[in-house]
């Protein structure tokens, strides 16, 4: 039996930031208590001090590309990568992921489930949680159809979500619009019919399954609401005019409650090539847009999620999630909804909120500690102190 302490001057519980100190006692991988106020901690339990520092939860970043390695092109060239060299990647992913302070990561872009097999090899409590799609389900030529999933027809959809299952996926990805990074494709158009989507829903639900959909464009994100989705990844609301989410639709959104994940945020000490710059602009995908169509869904009361789509290329690297965070602050989103939508708003969405995404007795012991207080200044998230893992410190 393990025990341990950690203790600090504040702490962020998923919810709510509490100051005056709390001291954590964690016992065999769980959180065993909680208390209040700087207090020492039972004998025999080895404390850890942060006595300016913010204890949270380990951060979730819902929206990672775990096989792609943030290199130029990184998605098109993973179709010629073999399954061994797919392995050494995505345990490195998830250690930058881990390094940054992200101990739970939803993979929604896996090449032919190498994910899902990796994962069922074995559980590795040296690295996060790994909560999995499977290959995302596209279109015929559709966006990231080089990852293995095209499917058309009612019955096709129907037949690649049973196949996700029997996979051991937890959620299904589909492509309901085009993607930027996947030449021939339309971020403004549709790639399923209603029938389509509507079959691709009904049999998840059937099976126990959530439902996120990928959907820049306008019309696809109305589609993805119409259909009952459980999460929207993107909700850029393209449209060849450009990209802006009406306040109509931020509102039904609101009310219906899909999660929806913006997956803003790039590194800051990374110029992206012009290139990039104008293929995202030419898709109506301008930074300023994307900022302002995340800020109108907070606004307007929206379940939002942090992901970061790490692994697409340089600016995106793994472990890039406080940048997703500080993006979102800089949006006009309160500090606290920003690391919300990382713990514990983010562990629901992504099916894991009955034990982690909280500091709470009974709760994984998955913590992160960082100087300074982050709802004063999101950016302390950049340098942890620590990171624990399943209560072992493995940052």
């Amino acid at each position: 039996m393990t025990k341990q302490a950690v203790r600090a001057a504040r702490m962020f519980d998923g919810e709510r930031l509490t100051d005056g100190g709390v001291l954590v006692l964690i016992e065999d991988g769980r959180i065993a208590d909680v208390r209040q106020g700087w207090i020492d901690a039972p004998a025999g339990w080895p404390v850890r001090e942060a006595q300016d520092g913010t204890l949270l939860p380990g951060l979730v970043d819902a929206h990672v590309h775990l096989c792609a390695d943030a290199g130029p092109d990184a998605l098109g060239r993973l179709a010629e990568r073999a399954e061994p060299d797919l392995d050494a990647v995505i345990e490195a992913s998830l250690r930058a992921h881990l390094a940054a302070g992200v101990t739970t990561v939803r993979d929604l872009g896996d090449r032919r489930d190498a994910v899902l097999r990796w994962r069922a090899r074995g559980v590795r409590d040296d690295l996060p949680t790994v909560v999995a799609s499977g290959t995302p389900i596209t279109s015929v030529g559709g966006h990231c159809w080089a990852l293995g999933g095209e499917a058309s027809g009612v019955d096709g959809v129907r037949e690649a979500v049973r196949l996700r299952a029997a996979a051991g996926a937890d959620l299904i990805k589909i492509m309901a619009s085009g993607g930027v990074f996947t030449p021939g494709t339309d971020t403004s158009a549709l790639q399923f019919s209603d029938q389509e989507m509507t079959a691709a829903v009904a049999q998840a639900h059937d099976l126990d399954l959530p439902v996120t959909a990928h959907a820049h464009a306008l019309g696809a994100v109305e589609q993805a609401l119409r259909v009952g989705v459980d999460g929207i990844e993107h909700c850029t609301c393209v449209t060849p005019a450009g990209a802006r989410v009406p306040d109509e639709l931020a509102d039904r959104l609101a009310a219906s409650g899909p999660a929806v994940c913006a997956t803003l945020g790039t590194d800051p000490a990374v110029v992206t090539p012009p290139e990039v710059v104008a293929m995202a602009e030419r898709a109506g995908l301008s930074a300023a847009a994307l900022r302002a169509g995340a800020a109108n869904l907070h606004r307007a009361g929206v379940r939002l999620v942090a992901g970061s789509d790490a692994g697409l290329g340089p600016a995106k690297p793994h472990g890039i999630l406080p940048e997703t965070l500080v993006e979102y602050v800089a949006c006009g989103i309160p500090a606290t909804a920003a690391l919300a939508a990382a713990t514990a708003v983010g562990a629901k969405a992504c099916g894991v909120g009955g034990g982690k995404g909280r500091v709470r007795p009974g709760f994984e012991a998955d913590l992160l500690i960082v100087d300074g207080d982050p709802t004063s200044d999101i950016g302390v998230l950049r340098h942890p102190l620590a990171v624990y893992r399943a209560g072992v410190q493995v940052g």
